[in-house]
């Protein structure tokens, strides 16, 4: 029996460039050396967008479930039998019932432990919504999946790492719901995942303000003063190493960022936009704070250039070596943790 993870991918919105980037991303064999990767989605699907981007040599290994996977294959589990008209680059019913269908399944066999780790395509948020799915996005649906209290958006590459405390919400909800207690849970989830995930043992945290120049002293809203810098001092009680909150142009344009090793956003552009700047096409959507691990490609389904092989597969290829690299630090800390001798034994070599 192999002893290489299994990757669960989802395929996201069939008119979209989900199938595109996986095809492209398992196309070279060279990376299933490092994971045994198995898809949720239909073969006849794939095999029209394989055709549609022009690459041949190509085909899935077609499976009931992931104790078949073959491990030196790329793997298929069909979640539906039915032909399925694919209208390329179209927001429509069909590519959110599909898209539906593939997460489902995935997140059930992530959750029973079937696979190891979780990697989704991007999904349409509005066409998705259905009496099933009835959530902002695959985040707050893995959550309530998992039953875990919160959840985090962490956004992480190399360069930046940046969660958000309020996510998929409309603009004019943001400020009431700055609140400090959600501050502080988003604190704790970021500093937690720092140290567990990515294993920064004492992470630095910057706290971005809510209004223009972090409110200028109260000129420009009080929330900075009222509720963000209250929290960061609460935080600093319970040992989160959190400093602000800083102005988001100024700390950005001034490269501050690179002085920490997260940043928390208050609200979803404040975060979003400097990170897909700063990122380009190797950031990674991870959501910190689950029992399981799910990470995705920073960008959407891309129906603009759905089916002209123009998508590029770097964010998804970074999301699935970021899933492998979390869930092999967590199992690491794990027996660590199980096994006292071996932390004593760790921090002699270190001195």
């Amino acid at each position: 029996m192999s002893d290489k993870l299994k990757v669960g991918i989802t395929i996201g919105d069939v008119n979209g460039i989900g199938l595109e980037i996986i095809i492209k991303t398992l196309a070279d064999n060279r990376i299933l050396d490092f994971f045994t990767p198995i898809v949720y989605g239909n073969t006849k699907v794939a095999s029209f967008h394989r055709k549609t981007i022009g690459v041949n040599d190509f085909s899935f290994n077609v499976i009931n479930s992931p104790e078949q996977a073959h491990d030196k294959r790329p793997n298929m589990i069909n979640c539906w039998q039915e032909d399925v008209k694919i209208t390329l680059g179209e927001s429509n019913e069909i590519g959110g019932k599909y898209a539906f269908l593939s997460l489902e399944r995935a997140t059930q066999d992530l959750i029973d432990g079937q696979i190891d780790v979780l990697v989704t395509a991007p999904i349409n948020k509005h066409n998705i919504q259905q009496e099933a799915f009835s959530f902002p996005g695959h985040t707050e649906y893995i959550q309530a999946k998992t039953g875990a209290d919160d959840a985090l958006m962490f956004m992480v590459s190399d360069e930046l790492k940046i969660g958000v405390v309020t996510g998929h919400i409309p603009v004019n909800e943001i400020a009431k719901s700055i609140t400090k207690e959600a501050i502080l849970k988003k604190l704790e989830l970021m500093n937690a995942s720092l140290r567990t995930d990515f294993w920064i043992q004492k992470p630095k945290i910057a706290v971005l303000g809510l209004n223009p120049h972090a409110g200028d002293n109260g000129l420009i809203g009080t929330e900075d003063i009222e509720i963000i810098l209250p929290a960061i001092r609460e935080a600093n009680e319970r040992d989160i190493f959190a400093f602000g909150p800083y102005a988001a142009d100024g700390f950005f344009a001034g490269d501050n960022y690179k002085n920490f090793d997260g940043v928390l956003a208050m609200y979803h552009d404040q975060g979003l936009i400097p990170f897909k700047q700063i990122a380009f096409h190797n950031g990674v959507n991870f959501t910190a704070g689950l029992p399981v691990i799910r990470t995705s490609p920073d960008h959407g389904t891309g129906y603009d250039i759905a089916g002209k092989s123009k998508a590029s597969e770097t964010s998804f290829r970074e999301a699935i070596f970021t899933a492998l690299k979390i869930v092999r630090r967590r199992r690491e800390q794990e027996e660590l943790m199980a096994n006292p001798l071996k932390i004593r034994k760790l921090s002699k070599d270190r001195d």
